[in-house]
């Protein structure tokens, strides 16, 4: 499961403005309830479905025969998940012989009295008939997953024009139980075949292999699906809708990619890496791919970022691109789902969380192999850069530096998906790698699947995988980063003695609670050549000291960098200038690149590192570098235009493009008018957002021409451009366009549209701009409060009525009351 509704509200690093945590929890594991493992009186074997579906009604309706067995003691009764359901009938089935049996249901569990007792492992099949009415359920998502309703129907009347009519299921956590009875629980793993009849004019998916297809008829199609290998009831899918498969092969299986029609000629384009990944992932673990295909599908309306069901992964929209899209696509935004959803078909399918509170196993996986594959096929910079990024999202957030990462004690399941699960999660794995090395720690990981196959794996098992290949003791290791909470906050000083010859460096832990041991290696560079060293710390506040015949021109503690930890390194300046230049890694250049940004803008080293920084070899630095440059400063535009002007010349990164041209139009150079027309015309919609926002900021007239020709393309990129525009430089009749746009738009795109929306009502006298554009942003703000999302914007509010007349700012009081006032 990726966290793609987590993005779109700003809460990982998307949009900083909006990064806030969730509602506060108890901060005393002590004042939350234990989670244990669910008990397993009866064992999932087999599950067999057919169903239908009732578009009218968004009702499924299903016949269900699941066989199971008693675990560990006798038993005369099951108890079955099944959420909002109305049963028909429960009947036991022997052969031939069917009987009758009772059973009492409260709309959560169905609690069926067998009639006699059974021995354990000895089998029997019952067989429900029930409807599904997932609509009128009442329940809750999460922050990663917005809604629990297990079964979706999207379109179903086709009302909405442009929409696709769709079903389509998400079983994570504990909302498969909404769409057919069962035993809800990770640790349950079973068989499965589903029948699904369906308008013989749409396509279906679903786990393991298609093992037939009828014609019905009354116009209908029955497509049975087997899922011969066990897994667990959340990774069970269907979907259905007009999908075109494009068809690609691994290992003699058959890999596929659903897409919408107009998606489908992109499909290689969108997909096309997956049979690599198939074959890195199966050869780096030493545990080959296990389903019998891999499928992957991109519907409407998802609930989430993607999800890992067994052999038939699920994506949202955002995965759908066209060619000129595509050309804007990043790493972070795209492929690395695709590559953190593989992995789970080993790391969650394979071998499945034997609870919520052991997540880790799953999730923090999949965040690492995002990283990992960006390194086999991108290099090591992007990979380092990948997982930067997620630590650095980890590091901001103080209210998870609180949480375990096994946790025990939660309020509910749904907080488990968090920036610990994840983003710590698989940082703290890079360490266990770097710490291990890739031969051991990769044995390890082989080990943990094979002894777990088909059932269940926790922290504890994974140590002692990697403790057995390893033939080292690692409770130190997990005691601290996976039973414990936070992370090192440290500070570090330096020290050369010219009469010893000694280097000495003091590191300082200053975070409350456990002291955490940290073995590093730290590169000591003396007339241009590194020494390496490795330590481990152990105190709170260690000296280490190094051999030295002349004062080092750099010092790079946790030379790797690996280490989770929030540090103050109080190096000086010239010594990140020399880091920049003559460190190995990105984070060594990413730090380097923050040290001169958080200088003054008459700092000319800095400056100069800066614009170096505009050309170095790796885009995501170019960009950061640009981000750095203060160009209100008229000794930084001056030294910055030239070069920025040659780096725009030679940029192949098109969101690169998009940044330069955006700081060429805070210029305000009419020497670039021509730069910004010609990139009007670049197949690239960042690139063309950005020069139209950059022609209007030296031909306003001209912008506001081109934005007219340009308003009737709906691509977010040249949107915002055109609102953006609209805000400064149209009049009143723009205002239906920048309104009608923030309408249409999603979460995200409500709040890139935001800065424009209070341009436009900042500097128009219209009431009923006023009154329509505070409306739309008191809804926002209401609507997504505990997200924090209203502190920023009841700023906006405040700006807003500021500007405006005595008669106009009650209208804007009004709204801040209400979202002050909303729940």
């Amino acid at each position: 499961m990726t966290k793609a509704f987590l993005l779109s509200l700003g809460l990982l690093g998307a949009a900083p403005a909006f990064a806030q945590s969730p509602a506060a929890r108890p901060d005393s594991a002590a004042l939350l309830p234990y989670r244990e493992s669910a008990r397993k009186v009866n064992a999932l074997v087999h599950t067999k479905l057919d169903v239908r579906f009732d578009y009218a009604k968004r009702y499924l309706y299903g016949k269900e025969w699941v066989t199971l067995q008693p675990v560990a003691y006798a038993t005369d009764s099951l108890r079955l998940d099944a959420k909002g359901m109305d049963i028909k009938s429960v009947t036991m089935v022997n052969g031939a012989a069917t009987s009758t049996l009772k059973y009492d249901y409260n709309q959560e569990q169905l609690l069926v009295h067998l009639g006699k007792l059974y021995a354990p492992g000895q089998q029997y099949t019952v067989y429900i008939e029930y409807t599904a009415k997932p609509d009128e359920l009442k329940v809750k998502g999460s922050a990663a997953i917005s809604d629990a309703k297990g079964l979706y129907f999207i379109n179903p009347d086709s009302t909405e024009a442009g929409k696709p009519r769709q079903i389509w299921t998400q079983g994570e956590t504990e909302s498969s139980s909404a769409w057919f009875p069962t035993i809800d629980k990770p640790n349950q793993k079973t068989t499965a075949e589903i029948s699904m009849t369906v308008p013989a004019r749409y396509v279906t998916l679903s786990n393991g292999r298609l093992d037939g297809q009828k014609t019905n008829s009354d116009g209908t199609r029955t497509d049975t699906w087997k899922q011969e290998l066990p897994h667990s009831p959340y990774l069970f899918m269907m979907a259905v809708g007009d999908f075109k498969i494009a068809k690609d092969t691994w290992r003699g299986k058959e890999v596929s990619y659903y897409l919408e029609p107009k998606y489908a000629p992109f499909a290689k384009q969108i997909f096309g890496n997956t049979p690599e990944m198939l074959e890195f992932f199966s050869e780096r673990l030493g545990v080959e791919y296990a389903w019998n295909k891999y499928a992957q599908i991109v519907v409407r309306d998802y609930v989430s970022g993607a999800m890992e069901n067994t052999s038939a992964t699920l994506h949202g929209e955002f995965l759908q691109k066209d060619a000129r899209e595509a050309l804007d696509a990043e790493y972070a935004n795209g492929e690395s789902v695709i590559a953190h959803e593989l992995f789970h078909q080993w790391f969650g399918d394979l071998v499945t969380a034997e609870s919520w509170s052991n997540l880790t196993v799953n999730e923090s996986f999949a965040d690492f192999s995002e990283a990992l594959w960006a390194e086999h096929k991108y290099g090591q910079d992007a990979a380092d850069a990948h997982a930067y990024q997620y630590m650095r999202n980890y590091l901001r957030s103080p209210a998870d530096a609180k949480k375990n990462l096994v946790r025990f004690h939660y309020a509910d399941k749904e907080d488990m998906f968090d920036l610990v699960s994840y983003q710590k999660g698989g940082q703290i794995l890079n360490m266990l790698r770097s710490y291990l090395g890739d031969d051991v720690f990769f044995a390890g990981l082989k080990k943990y699947l094979t002894d777990n196959r088909l059932a269940n794996g926790e922290a504890h098992q994974l140590r002692l995988a990697l403790e057995a290949t390893s033939g080292q003791d690692l409770n130190w290791f997990f005691n601290q980063w996976y039973f414990n909470s936070g992370h090192p906050v440290v500070n570090i000083e330096y020290a050369y003695d010219a009469a010893r010859k000694e280097q000495a460096v003091t590191i300082k832990q200053t975070q409350p609670g456990q002291v955490f041991q940290l073995p590093m290696a730290v590169d000591v560079y003396v007339n241009g050549k590194p020494q390496r060293h490795q330590v481990v710390m152990r105190q709170a506040t260690e000296t280490f000291r190094f051999p030295a015949a002349s004062k080092p021109n750099l010092v790079n503690v946790d030379a790797d960098k690996v280490l989770l930890w929030q540090k103050t390194d109080n190096k000086p300046f010239e010594d990140f200038a020399y880091q920049y230049k003559n460190a190995p890694r990105f984070v060594d250049r990413r730090e380097a690149v923050a040290a001169a940004a958080a200088k003054p803008a008459t700092d000319a080293a800095a400056r100069t590192l800066l614009i170096s920084a505009l050309n170095d070899k790796y885009a995501g630095l170019r960009l950061s570098a640009l981000s750095g440059l203060k160009l209100d400063d008229k000794a930084v535009r001056k030294a910055a235009a030239p070069v920025l002007r040659k780096q725009l010349a030679k940029e192949k990164n098109t969101n690169n493009q998009a940044a330069l041209l955006t700081a060429l139009g805070q210029l305000k150079d009419k020497k670039d008018e021509k730069t910004f027309t010609q990139s009007l015309n670049s197949q690239s919609y960042a690139v063309q957002g950005a020069a139209l926002k950059g022609l209007a900021a030296v031909q306003p007239a001209k912008a506001l021409a081109r934005a007219k020709t340009l308003q009737n393309d709906t691509h977010a990129s040249l949107t915002n451009a055109v609102s953006s525009v609209y805000a400064e430089y149209g009049d009143a009749s723009s205002w239906t366009f920048v309104r009608d746009r923030f309408d249409a738009a999603g979460v995200q795109g409500k709040f890139n549209m935001l800065e424009s929306m209070v341009s436009f009502i900042t500097r128009l006298n219209d009431a009923t701009v006023l009154k329509e554009g505070v409306e739309r942003m008191q809804k926002l703000a209401v609507d997504y409060k505990k997200y924090g999302v209203d502190e920023p914007i009841l700023g906006m509010l405040d700006k807003i009525a500021k500007a405006k007349p005595a008669d106009q700012q009650a209208t804007v009081q009004q709204a801040m009351q209400a979202i002050k006032q909303a729940p």
